[in-house]
């Protein structure tokens, strides 16, 4: 039998759906709140940002949303992503757990972030939009919507987060490449930019900070929209297509996981894989564990405090009830940059709060360490914030390993590390670090949290 068994399946089953949880929730999400009046939002207050498609699904309580068939149809080029049985994992950690990793960095920009970016440009596209603005950290979702936008002719602004631009000058070449214009952010370019820089003019910058100024540049002109890559509804669902498969491809195996693990920034890797697992069992189906692992530095989860918040550090978006470091919180700086956000998914937050999903968190150098370990096992090098994922299944086989327990273990190996050589350098060196965040930072970024009853 080979060391690595992968299981995949044929272009008929790819999702024609997304899967949408808040139809299995036990109660309704808290509501999107108007930051002047305190009132629930309507799609008339998003439409200046979103397209409508995007807004509907955002309110959406329909268990199945269609995917439209030009969507489909550019999924074709890596969907359905593989599965892989990670038995040189296995034997490496002398576990007795199963341990099966859904992989997308097949996609062609390298991560999952494709998912939505195909989708959220087609709707725009759509609707007679020509250019849409949006933040990155890590790189990720700024180069998938770069694609996005040359398959469907839109013009693509990126404002990347300043650590990131200057650590990963390919992933900016990625993007420039596929025709997107890529600004280091806090910049010039916008009144939200231009107070940071003078506050700070060293400030390595946060995706929330990145947020204010795509949103303030996509406010300012009626062909213009903002495209965000995770924490909003329309955007977990947009990911379902990754748990879905893999439902599939567990039976091939005649396995069901156990345990579910996923890196969390803002969420949307992690609701993609584990949210069709989660709505099974709230639907009494299947039981599961799921684990979310957040980087310790920026540790939204298991130290932030579930309130409502802004989305962005300058305080342009509405406000969403979230697990939240307070949006002037500035993450320390990390290479895992798609995981440097004050805030969560609200609905990872709300399955959170269920006690549905169990968060953790970890240090840099020990995500680096599981990565590594992977890497030589596997050959694949985990991007730095899909580290945080192996780590967490690791943690788990070694669990299994003292218990002496064969339990299956499925993680997202959400995107690969090969724009994110300067961090293994740095690792392999012994000059990668830990950055601890500053508590009293947090406390005062709390104290400023919106007063909402």
């Amino acid at each position: 039998m080979s060391d690595k068994i992968k299981f995949v399946l044929d272009e008929e089953d790819i999702p024609k759906s997304w899967y949408n949880i808040v139809s299995d929730l036990p109660v309704p999400p808290p509501p999107v709140l108007h930051p002047g009046t305190g009132q629930p939002v309507g799609p008339d207050d998003l439409a200046p940002l979103f397209s409508m498609a995007a807004i509907m699904q955002e309110v959406s309580g329909e268990r199945t949303i269609d995917i439209p068939d030009p969507v489909r149809d550019i999924y074709r080029q890596w969907r359905p992503s593989p599965l892989f049985r990670a038995r040189r994992l296995e034997k490496a950690l002398d576990t007795p757990a199963r341990i099966y990793y859904k992989y997308e960095g097949v996609s062609p920009a390298g991560s999952h972030k494709p998912n939505t970016a195909i989708a959220q440009a087609f709707y725009c596209k759509e609707e007679g939009v020509k250019r849409i603005a949006t933040e990155t950290g890590a790189g990720q979702w700024g180069s998938s919507l770069a694609l996005a936008g040359a398959f469907f002719g839109l013009e693509i602004e990126v404002f990347m987060v300043r650590v990131s631009y200057d650590q990963k000058p390919y992933r900016r070449a990625f993007m420039e490449t596929f025709g997107a214009t890529c600004h280091a952010s806090p910049s010039n370019l916008t009144e939200s930019g231009k107070k940071i820089l003078a506050e700070n003019p060293d400030s390595s910058g946060s995706l929330g900070i990145a947020i204010s100024e795509a949103v303030e540049l996509a406010a300012q002109r009626d062909d213009t929209k903002y495209a965000l890559g995770s924490v909003l509804n329309h955007v977990l669902l947009h990911q379902t297509v990754v748990g879905q498969e893999a439902m599939r491809q567990m039976e091939l195996a005649d396995d069901y996981p156990d345990i579910v693990v996923g890196c969390t920034g803002g969420g949307s890797n992690f609701a993609g894989l584990s949210f069709p697992f989660i709505g099974a069992k709230l639907r009494g189906e299947q039981d599961v564990r799921v684990i979310a692992v957040e980087p310790a530095n920026c540790p939204s989860l298991t130290k932030g405090k579930y309130a409502y918040d802004f989305g962005d550090t300058g305080n342009l978006t509405p406000l969403v009830k979230m697990h939240t470091l307070g949006s002037s919180f500035v993450p320390p700086a990390s290479h895992a940059g798609g995981l440097r956000y004050h805030g969560m998914a609200p609905l990872v937050s709300q399955l959170v709060d269920l006690g549905e999903v169990t968060p953790t968190a970890y240090s840099q150098t020990e995500c680096f360490d599981a990565g590594v370990t992977f890497a030589r096992a596997e050959g694949i090098v985990p991007a730095p914030e899909a580290n945080h994922a192996v780590k967490g299944a690791i943690t788990e086989a070694m669990r299994c390993k003292e218990e002496g327990q064969s339990r299956t273990i499925l993680f997202n190996l959400c995107g690969h590390g090969y724009f994110d050589m300067q961090a293994y350098t740095d690792y392999n060196a012994g000059k990668l670090q830990d950055y601890a965040y500053d508590e009293s930072e947090v406390a005062m970024a709390l104290a400023g949290l919106p007063p909402v009853a």
